[in-house]
């Protein structure tokens, strides 16, 4: 038997041999390993079929039994079992590789015993890593740490993608558990870290993996590789198939959550990220693919819409966790040290007023992000822990996230909670400045419930979803079930109903629920609740076909409500044996339109009313409401002349080619007669050219009264001539004649001799 207070890597122990002789071995041996198969694991089914139902519990009883035995060991065959057996490793992954996570379908389960199963196999596992990660159980069970931290490095127990897998599938419920288990790891194991930092880059490239799918390419110095020629040619996600769009937006969720999650439960890993410049990367690849992403989501035609809208939710979620992970990179790296008053606080400082500047070019993603951690707080939090910040520059900090609400044409909601947003930018150590945060956009969203800044397909990532009972809350259907499952995992006992009351109550924080349930400080209306009260049956949604109103409802094309339509009346495209010379020598229309035109073809003006009759048997009344009385009153035409007007506006004259001799003189001499007559009025006379100088009459006669309502006063003009020489000469002519002196030089030839000058004197004319 091992010794008491000897570490497991330095017992010896002693074995019966093969021909029974006793011998000693270490007891770490793979002699000491039991033989036993542990079967891979399977997902639950999805369509839930009875044999497929069946196959998975028995298939997850074995995993359960096994795990189970393993878990019952002493704590030296526990370690041979799980250094030496290969098996096990197999079991393990599989289920890190094939466990449904949150917004996964599997994760609601086909029927109660599918979901206990899987709760039994999610419990067992999760106990397993936890027992692999622990060196020292008692006092008299332990492992030296650095042998321990050897052993579970150099047989791979634990890598870096094993870390990230149960970081998101046991990170709810569990944060600090595993915060301690995974710190416990990097702690004997410091190599650990140096995987991570080889790890980042390869976290890098799902980015750059992402954009090139789309067809686009991170600019600037956030690009890890020069963009190849001809990758021009990528298809985008308007053009890429259906199935491939589907796969890469899973893609993103799923590397979106799971470095969230690990993040949020290791904080120790920010600063292995950070060093790498991921936040730069982040917020450059939010800005670059999420819109694209978007407007391929909300305008492709989708033939299932549950699908379209499943998609809709990840890349909602995706976006949402995005944010989230910038801001758990802020807090850990720049504010946490700030907050916690160590040295080198004004550096700190000036890194993170750094990194908000460069979120400035970043519209999208800044807007998004001051709506769930709004960055006035951080700055206000700065300006009371440093002083000494230039005011200047927090203030241009501001006012550029005053533009980019209105670059993305959203609106900064107003109605923020005070105590929430004061709690968040309080930062009470690293998960309660985290949740902090995501609780304050919860409360957004209940409130806002998708207001005016809500912006077409971008404004789903604020709308808050239903769960089960139809009752709206924060988190998905997949995450509500999820929640659950944890508590009921701890509390048997306690109805959904209750939990589902409970998690309302306290944001959806399955940790708080736990907690002031086993503390029975419950809040005074869920004390009053029935605690085995079960979940309230889900509304149904009215049928829309009811509330459908269109103007061609009840028409003789109306599928929905007809059960039979003549199909012979629709057709796409021309009518099959039908062509264009029948179609035109079809005159049925013009016939069925004969019948209407007839009755317009008898006009009666008067109808006799014979002796004896009323006006009534007829159909007519006394009183014709059409009848137009516009003129009875005026007498149109009463005063004029009699005659042709036309012959009294020009008298009839006989063709010159029909005249004879002199009597065409003689009428062409009265003709003349009667023009010259005519002249002095120009009444009659029917110009084609009127005379020019009677028109410069008319203009300088409406010239001479133009200026005389404006008060103008002409020019007078200039008379340099003057009297005869002897009779002395007035001052006007004396003015003229100084003022055309002074003048006459500045145009035509009159300054030759000066010019002339000017030349020779410059050398330009030879003398």
């Amino acid at each position: 038997m091992a010794c008491a207070r000897v570490p497991l890597d330095e017992q010896q122990v002693t074995e019966p041999g093969p021909l029974g002789k006793e011998h000693t071995l270490p007891a770490l041996h793979p002699v000491r390993k039991e033989e036993r198969c542990f079967v891979p694991y399977k997902s639950p089914p999805e369509d839930g079929s009875p044999a497929e139902v069946e196959e998975f519990l028995e298939h997850a009883k074995f995993i359960t039994e096994d795990l189970e035995w393993l878990l019952a060991l002493p704590h030296d065959k526990f370690w041979c079992q799980v250094v030496f057996d290969e098996s096990l490793q197999r079991c393990l992954d599989s289920y890190l590789h094939h466990a449904p996570r949150g917004l996964d379908p599997a994760t609601l389960p086909s029927s109660p015993a599918v979901a206990d199963m899987q709760r039994s196999v999610h419990r067992a596992v999760f106990l397993t890593f936890l027992r692999m990660a622990t060196h020292k159980e008692s006092k008299e069970n332990f492992i030296t740490p650095a042998v321990f931290g050897e052993i579970i490095y150099e047989n791979f127990l634990f890598d870096i993608p094993k870390i990230l897998d149960l970081c998101v599938l046991f990170g709810k419920g569990n944060s600090q558990l595993l915060n301690k288990m995974i710190d416990n790891i990097f702690t004997q194991q410091p190599s650990y870290y140096s995987d991570l930092d080889e790890t980042v880059p390869t976290v890098l490239q799902v980015f750059d993996t992402i954009l090139g799918k789309c067809g686009l390419h991170c600019e600037g110095a956030t690009a890890m590789e020069p963009l190849k020629l001809g990758t021009n040619k990528q298809p985008t996600a308007m053009t890429m198939s259906q199935q491939e769009l589907v796969d890469l937006i899973l893609y993103l969720c799923d590397s979106t959550t799971t470095i969230h999650a690990f993040l949020d439960i290791f904080p120790a890993a920010c600063s292995s990220f950070h060093s790498h410049s991921f936040l730069s990367r982040l917020t450059s690849f939010y800005e670059t693919a999420v819109p694209d992403l978007e407007k391929a989501v909300r305008k492709r035609n989708f033939d299932d819409k549950n699908l379209q809208e499943d998609l809709w939710k990840r890349l909602s979620h995706s976006c949402r966790k995005m944010v989230e992970t910038a801001h758990l990179l802020l807090h850990h790296t720049c504010l946490q040290p700030i907050l916690e008053g160590g040295e080198n606080m004004l550096t700190f400082a000036e890194e993170l007023l750094q990194h908000f500047t460069s979120f400035l070019t970043e519209k999208r993603f800044l807007s998004d992000y001051d709506e769930q951690f709004p960055i006035a707080d951080d700055v206000s939090l700065l300006q009371q822990a440093l002083p000494v910040i230039d005011e200047t520059r927090t203030s241009y900090l501001l006012q550029g996230v005053e533009s980019a609400w209105e670059s993305v044409g959203r609106r900064k909601p107003q109605s923020q909670i005070q105590h929430k947003a004061l709690s968040a930018s309080a930062y009470q150590g690293a998960e309660g400045g985290a949740s902090a945060g995501f609780r304050l956009q919860e409360d957004r969203d209940a409130e806002g419930g998708g207001g005016d800044s809500m912006r077409g397909a971008e404004a789903m990532l604020d709308v808050p979803l239903k769960g089960n009972n139809g009752a709206m809350c924060p988190v998905s259907e997949a995450e509500l079930e999820s929640l659950l499952s944890c508590i009921r995992d701890l509390l048997p006992d306690l109805g959904e109903g209750f939990l589902l009351a409970c998690l309302q109550e306290y944001d959806y924080n399955s940790e708080l629920v736990i907690n002031n349930i086993l503390e029975d400080r419950l809040a005074p209306k869920l004390d009053k609740l029935d605690r085995a009260m079960p979940r309230p049956l889900k509304e149904e949604l009215p049928n829309v076909m009811d509330s459908r109103s269109n103007v061609f409802d009840d028409d003789e094309f109306d599928v929905f409500r007809r059960e039979k339509v003549d199909m012979s009346r629709i057709w796409k495209g021309r009518r099959k044996g039908e062509s264009a010379r029948e179609m035109l020598n079809d005159k049925q229309h013009v016939a069925e339109q004969r019948a209407r035109y007839q009755a317009y073809e008898t006009v009666v003006d008067e109808v006799v009313i014979e002796p004896g009759e009323s006006a009534e048997a007829y159909g007519l009344d006394d009183y014709d409401d059409e009848y137009d009385d516009t003129y009875d009153m005026n007498q149109v035409g009463a005063n004029d002349l009699d005659g042709d007007s036309l012959l009294n506006r020009r008298p009839f004259t006989v063709p010159q080619v029909l005249r004879k001799g002199n009597k065409a003189q003689d009428d062409g001499e009265g003709e003349d007669e009667d023009e010259e007559e005519t002249l002095p009025n120009n009444v009659n006379r029917d110009q084609f050219v009127q005379d020019p100088a009677l028109l410069r009459e008319r203009a300088e006669a409406r010239r001479a009264a133009m200026q005389q309502r404006k008060g103008f006063r002409p020019e007078r003009s200039s008379n340099v001539v003057g009297k005869p020489k002897g009779q002395g000469q007035t001052l006007e002519t004396f003015l003229d004649r100084r003022k055309k002196e002074a003048n006459k030089s500045r145009t035509s030839n009159h300054n030759r001799r000066t010019m002339a000058d000017r030349k020779r004197n410059k050398g330009m004319i030879p003398s």
